[in-house]
């Protein structure tokens, strides 16, 4: 039998360099999964321009390092 190696199910990894927003194609800079497991990736325009409705389907996000979502603060409360 082999074994295969996967993250824990509360681990989200940022998205990689060539990732891109499915959205507009730009490059991509927050991922979030969603409550189904499913997973989006947003440049940062539009993280942050649809924030308030990203926040009420997302189980868990992961941010590139230099990039702040607008949506972080909305989850923390």
């Amino acid at each position: 039998m082999n074994s295969t190696l996967t993250p824990p199910p509360e681990t989200v990894a940022p998205p990689a360099a060539d990732e891109r927003c499915d959205r507009c194609n730009a490059a991509g800079k927050l991922r979030i999964t969603l409550v189904g497991g499913s997973e989006l990736v947003f440049c940062g325009h539009h993280a942050n321009k649809y924030a308030e409705d990203l926040v009420k389907i997302t189980e868990r996000f992961a941010t590139e390092p230099d990039f702040s979502w607008r949506g972080a603060d909305l989850m923390a409360n």
